[in-house]
Order: structure tokens, then sequence, then C-alpha cells
């Protein structure tokens, strides 16, 4: 629970400052105030979110600046680039565009801000993050709590209110006079006020935002495009197909069969198949892009993936699934040089050989057919990830010594002990 709220105080921290750093930075421009932020509150939660993934995921790099600086980029690059495609679908309208610098990439990411967020990033993590944790420790425990729980209240409720105004909920509320009932009316006054306080607010800031939800043409082909039910398709097919590509990889490499599976139901590889659906759904506009940059976006973003999923498991479940430090340039043991160019690889020919083939396959199913077996395998895969996530806590639990206290802790010693955890992840290795 201390990881818990000391990052979430964090979060408002870095939330706060970015607000901060926003408007400032707007006043100057501009000659006037401007409220840069989305919601009612002080608090920019692009910020929050980019600042805790560094911290959580590159704190370990801190002292090693050149390599903190690269991770800060690339995450808080990620984060921005993700952030600014949703609020164009959400409000189809840019809320930032860095079209007139250099080296940009729709605008929502350049390589000047980029290294910015870089340099921003690296001073957080190695002296911000250790200064304001000391000031958190300063609080007494009851009080800080007290004050993380009403301030995370206040902006679920903010939150809410924003949401409802991006998805153009003010325009779908009924009309007054369609009422019987005076107190479903008063209801609905009130919330319309709320609304549109909140539209008029944020169109100040960002004039050009549009509220009204465009629903997209409807199209008879199933999974069109970059469709969800075709990044679960594709999420599915490649954690099989990167499942078995490594265990064929590994008795060519190594002379043995083993295990090379994430989950505890069949041979499924969820890191490739969570970079074939992100890739997908990340690089899906680019893929008409030239080889070479497929094959740059590639390589730092899945080494990025990799490095983040190798912290994940560590800090989740005290163990780590693969060590590269006996290759050499790696970094860590957690990703290595070779390993980044060969993601650099996958994306070329993804997007140039496999996707078209493989889209236009899922394309000719049926969608009487495609949809219900869609939901099945999501349904399927959801209860092995939290199957097995449940298994490796357990195994974690158990390594430490800690007896079984409850059904489910019962019931993974008894299906899923140490053998059966050694037989399914074979390099796993438990850390401290």
């Amino acid at each position: 629970m201390l990881i818990f709220y000391s990052s979430v105080f964090l979060f408002f921290c870095f939330s706060f400052s970015g607000w901060l750093l926003e408007t400032v930075a707007a006043a100057v421009r501009t000659h006037r105030y401007v409220d840069r932020s989305v919601l009612f509150g002080p608090l920019c939660i692009v910020y929050g979110v980019g600042g805790l993934m560094m911290v959580h995921l590159l704190g370990e790099l801190r002292g090693n600046w050149l390599f903190l600086f690269l991770g800060c980029a690339i995450y808080a690059t990620v984060v921005e680039w993700i952030a600014g495609h949703l609020l164009e679908a959400i409000t189809h309208t840019r809320w930032w565009n860095y079209s007139n610098h250099r080296w940009n990439l729709d605008g929502y990411v350049s390589l000047s801000t980029s290294l910015l967020w870089g340099l921003m990033g690296l001073a957080v993590v190695q002296w911000g993050t250790p200064l304001l944790l000391f000031v958190y420790r300063l609080v007494p425990a009851l009080v800080m709590r007290i004050t993380l729980w009403v301030l995370l209240g206040v902006l679920a409720v903010d939150a809410l209110g924003t949401i409802l105004t991006l998805t153009g909920m003010v325009h779908k509320l009924p009309r007054i006079e369609a009422l019987d009932s005076r107190l479903a009316a008063v209801a609905v006054r009130l919330g319309e006020w709320i609304l549109l306080r909140t539209e008029r607010r944020i169109v100040k800031a960002h004039p050009q935002a549009t509220f009204s939800h465009v629903k997209p043409p409807k199209s008879e082909t199933f999974a069109v495009g970059c469709s969800f039910y075709k990044l679960v398709l594709l999420f599915f097919l490649g954690s099989l197909l990167g499942d078995l590509t490594e265990t064929l990889f590994c008795r060519a490499t190594a002379g043995v069969w083993m295990s090379r599976s994430s989950l505890v139901w069949g041979p499924f590889s969820i890191v490739w198949g969570g970079a074939l659906a992100l890739a997908t759904w990340m690089l899906y506009r680019y893929k008409d892009r030239p080889a070479s940059f497929l094959f740059a976006v590639g390589t730092f973003l899945g080494g990025a993936y990799e490095y983040l999923c190798s912290v994940a498991s560590e800090k989740v479940f005290g163990t780590v699934f693969w060590d590269y430090s006996h290759l050499p340039f790696n970094l860590g043991g957690r990703i290595n040089l070779l390993y980044c160019f060969f993601w650099g690889f996958a994306a070329v020919a993804w997007f140039k050989v496999f996707y078209p083939r493989f889209s236009a396959w899922i394309e000719c199913i049926p969608s009487r057919i495609g949809k219900p077996v869609t939901w099945v395998i999501l349904v399927f895969m959801i209860c092995n990830m939290v199957m097995s996530g449940g298994a490796l806590l357990r195994y974690n639990t158990r390594t430490l010594g800690m007896p079984a206290t409850s059904g489910w802790e019962v019931y993974m010693d008894a299906h899923y002990g140490d053998d059966v955890i050694s037989r399914i992840y074979p390099n796993a290795i438990r850390v401290d």
C-alpha cells in the first residue's frame, strides 16, 4: 500500500507541474491566461501518467544518464502520441500541433519535443522524484492518505464530467418539456448546466474542439481496417505464432524443447501477441511508409516494449522471464541491441509482407461467425491471463515461505505447484 499512496502522490505532483508548465508556456505565447487543462482542476493527466511510467519503469537507470534520457524521451513521446490521437478521435480536432517543427510525426510528436521530454524526464527521475518522496514522508501518514483519497474522489467526478462533455453527452440529453417527472427535469437541467460550462471552458482553451460524436459509417466487411475485432484476432494469432517461433528458436539454438508460453493454458506468448496488436494499432496509418521508417520505429518501440514487459513482470510477480546479460550491448539484461534490431526487422516484415495477407484472410470471415468467435477468444484469453497471473502471484508468495490462507491460494497450490510453474516457465528467475 505504501507504493500505491506514494504513486498517487507523485501522480498529482506531476499532473499539477504539467498544468503549470503548459499554462505558463501558453501565457508567454498569447500574453494572456489560458487554462490548458482538459479537466476543471489544475491537472494535466498526460504528465501524471508519463511521469509515473518513467519513475516505475526507468528508476533503476538513475545515474545512467544516457539511457535514462533515451528511455524518458521514448516513453513520453509514445504517451503524447497516444493522448493526441485519442483526443482527436473523440473531439475531431487537434489539441496541439507540431507541424511547423522539423522531424514531426502527424504534428503530435516531433524530435525537438521528444528531446525536451527526455531532458525533463531525466531531471524528474534523477532528482525530482527523490525530493518529492522526501516531502511525502514529512507529512503524517494518516493526513496524507485522507488527502489523497479526497483528491482521487474529486478527480473521478471531474474526469467523469469531462468525458461526458468530450463524447457530446450534452447534445444527447432529453428535452425538458418531454419529461414527466419534475425531479428528472431538475437533474437534466443540472447536468446540462455542468456539461455546457465544461464545454465552454475547453473551447476557450481549444477553440477548434467539437463535441458532437460522429459515428463512422458501418461496413458490411468483418473487421475492416484496424478495428477492434481484427486487433483481438491478431493478438490471439500473434500469441500463438510467437510461442511457436520461440519454441523452434530454442530448439535450433539450444538443442532442447522447452515451453515458451506466457500462460498456463495453451501455447500462448502474450508478449508477442501484445506486440503484434499494439504495433498494428499504432503503426497502421504508417504501413505504407518506407521500410527504413518502419525499421527505425520498430527498433525503438520494440525495445521500449520489451523493457516495459520485463520491468512489469519483475515488479508484479517478482520474476524475470528472460535475461540477456550474457549478450553484448544489453541494458540491465532486459533488452539488447541485436534483439531490438529484430523488432525493427519484424515491423518491416509484418507490414510489408504478412499483414496484408492476414488482414485479407480475417476480412473474408462472415460477420455472423467472426464476431461471436472473437468474443469467445477474448473471454478465453482474459480468463487465461487472470489464471496465469494468480498462479504467478501465488508462486511468488509461496517461494517467500508464506502459507496459503485463502481459497484461491489453496487452489493454486493444488493445481499450479512449483513443478508445474517450472515446466511452464523454465527460464523464470526469482528476484528480491
